[in-house]
């Protein structure tokens, strides 16, 4: 199996478990979703496992990219001059999509947050187990940005057009409870109980026919990959018209400083 350094991996049964290990927030950054796009692969290659258990460690599921992260401030900055193609976010776009074209079912144990991307993360899932304490957010318009890791496909064929317009519109965080009532939770159980309803769930798809589990998933997810893919691709370059603006900088300098941001509109 393939060494990892920002994630675990484990086969439990026929069943595996990849668990995020960048605690407290679990910020993502391309290395992170590679590795969990290889684990996925690793699964589809192994015929003892039928389903995978998407965890991790720390208070939140994922936070999404670390805007105030320096070195990505840096790249950020060089990009200006080619931002078609120097941003490391094209080549996260990439690994996102392999994540859609893994072949077997995935859970995903939302403990806390899943926020921006790492709503994408979750949604990239077919299930997610969730909590009270769960807290599921799309808070790029708050960040003065546009949607991406293929959300503007993936959130509203889950949990309809208008509720993932509120969820775009608003940046507002919904609750494992609201989430659940809308279908963007399947679970809700305490939180110490998330990663062990996620597993019983999992082993639960594993119970079944792995030709059919795999035959019937093709089936109804046939074609989301290359949809994200389109989806990923038009995000991007709303997403390079924007990170130049004053309202972009200014609303990440607000998040970081807790604060309600003072938007211009240039």
């Amino acid at each position: 199996m393939t060494k990892y350094t920002d994630i675990g991996v484990e086969t439990h049964g026929h069943v595996g478990l990849i668990e995020i290990r960048k605690p407290p927030l679990n910020f993502f950054d391309v290395s992170l979703i590679n590795q969990i796009a290889d684990a996925l692969e690793e699964f589809d290659n192994n015929i003892e496992i039928r389903a995978s258990v998407l965890a991790a460690q720390g208070k939140a599921f994922c936070a999404g990219a670390n805007f105030g992260d320096p070195a990505r401030q840096e790249q950020e900055e060089r990009a200006k001059t080619d931002p078609a193609s120097n941003l490391p976010i094209n080549h996260l776009y990439v690994q996102a999509v392999r994540i859609f074209r893994n072949k077997k079912p995935i859970v995903a144990a939302v403990q806390g947050a899943a926020i921006g991307g790492g709503l994408g993360l979750a949604v990239s899932a077919d299930f997610r187990v969730a909590c009270p304490e769960t807290r599921f957010a799309a808070n790029f318009t708050k960040l003065g940005f546009h949607p991406g890791f293929g959300l503007t496909t993936t959130l509203p064929e889950l949990i309809g057009k208008n509720n993932a317009e509120l969820m775009f519109y608003t940046s507002r965080r919904v609750t494992g409870e609201e989430a659940y009532r809308w279908g963007l939770a399947n679970v809700l159980v305490p939180q110490d109980q998330v990663r062990a309803a996620a597993m019983k769930l999992a082993q639960e798809i594993a119970e079944c026919s792995p030709l059919g589990l795999v035959s019937t998933r093709a089936t109804m997810r046939a074609g989301l990959a290359d949809r994200v893919l389109a989806a990923t691709n038009h995000e991007l370059v709303e997403q390079n018209k924007l990170r130049s603006t004053e309202d972009f900088k200014e609303g990440v300098k607000a998040t970081a400083e807790r604060r309600v941001a003072n938007f211009k509109g240039r």
